[in-house]
């Protein structure tokens, strides 16, 4: 007797994908995530091949794997998804310390932080 599985948190027409552990502060990558909340798939993939912010490529990584879970898991059309949620939470931050003079020390923060994307299928007639 295994345990019941749980029911599926998103809805049908939506897929998902996190990418853990990126080594950015949240507030920046917050920036980049606001980019692509709303847009279609194709655009969102426009804009993050030329943004010049450094985590642009990591979040486009975990677009793609939204994309590819949507097709691929949950038979969605491709290119009806739209970027329905895209959000930034804190993971663990480094504390380092850095030498100062007259025998001080000053903190140096390292922050890591988590991304979640959801893609959701939207009709063609709602896109307009």
């Amino acid at each position: 007797m295994g345990k019941t599985s749980t029911p599926r948190a998103l809805s049908d027409s939506e897929a998902k994908a996190v990418a853990r552990m990126l080594r950015v502060s949240p507030q920046k990558l917050n920036l980049v995530a606001q980019l692509i909340r709303g847009k279609k798939v194709g655009t969102a993939l426009a804009d993050l091949e030329f943004s010049r912010k450094r985590i642009a490529r990591e979040v486009k990584k975990c677009l793609e794997s939204a994309i590819a879970n949507a097709e691929n898991n949950h038979n969605l059309d491709v290119d009806d998804l739209v970027v329905s949620q895209a959000f930034v939470g804190k993971a663990l931050v480094m504390k380092r310390f850095h030498a100062r003079a007259r025998g001080r020390g000053a903190r140096i923060l390292k922050p890591f932080a988590n991304l979640t994307i959801v893609v959701r299928e939207v009709a063609a007639q709602q896109q307009a």
